[in-house]
């Protein structure tokens, strides 16, 4: 599939959560679904410690998110730990603080018509995100797995993962995030510098998805002695 054919479809598919509008239940199925997710990926290790973050869109006019609460173990989390923001990260629902890097959650979802946006913290990740730095990025070419990520269809798809320099003024790391996304909108996610992945999808399980395929072709690039060769 030509890439301006793969971008064309995966925004085709993401317009299409923009239909559903505002849902009642939305932030109770985000939410219990969310804290499921975190503790299959505190399971594999992607997540250790109080490191990671998770969003989904509840609503789109006006944009509300069910986000994880900062400084919680991904391990246990609940529910009822869960905060609903709107597009200003500011809590509209739920007890707690979001993370400062909810900004980045509503840049990905704005620039891409994300339904969901998910952060790990993996040992893979942050090996390669440091090693392959001044490359700019990672290239992920050749494995059949590709074909799991939206709008691939062949083994033979290239997929770059762009790696940005971490910092901790999160309004000037969001507009360097939408620039990327802007400049390369059929991307399936990105590196921060000796951080982790961000990646999306427009549903949970999309993102989820996504989440497992690009953190096994990682640790696929690291046992394979990738990240000392770089």
């Amino acid at each position: 599939m030509k890439e301006n054919e793969r971008t064309s479809e995966l925004k085709q598919s993401r317009r299409s959560t923009k239909r559903a509008g505002f849902n009642r239940g939305a932030f109770g199925e985000a939410a219990t679904k969310l804290a499921e997710i975190g503790k299959g990926f505190f399971a594999r290790g992607w997540v250790s410690g109080t490191s990671g973050n998770f969003s989904a869109v509840v609503s789109r006019e006006p944009l509300r998110l069910a986000v994880t609460s900062t400084g919680l173990d991904k391990g246990s989390l609940t529910p009822a730990q869960f905060l609903e923001i709107d597009d200003a990260a500011k809590v509209v629902r739920g007890d707690g603080r979001p993370s400062a890097e909810a900004l980045l959650h509503l840049a990905i979802v704005r620039d891409l018509d994300a339904g969901a946006v998910l952060h790990t913290h993996s040992v893979w990740s942050t090996v390669l995100s440091g090693s392959h730095a001044r490359h700019g990025g990672i290239a992920l070419e050749g494995y059949e797995m590709l074909k799991g990520l939206a709008g691939v269809r062949s083994h033979q798809h290239r997929e770059w993962l762009p790696i940005l320099e971490n910092s901790q003024d999160m309004a000037e790391l969001a507009d360097r995030v939408s620039r990327t996304l802007q400049q390369s909108p059929s991307i399936h996610g990105f590196l921060l510098k000796e951080h982790g992945l961000y990646t999306w999808g427009v549903s949970l399980d999309e993102a989820k998805r996504h989440v497992e395929i690009l953190e096994f072709l990682m640790e696929v690039l690291v046992r394979s002695g990738a990240a000392h060769s770089a």
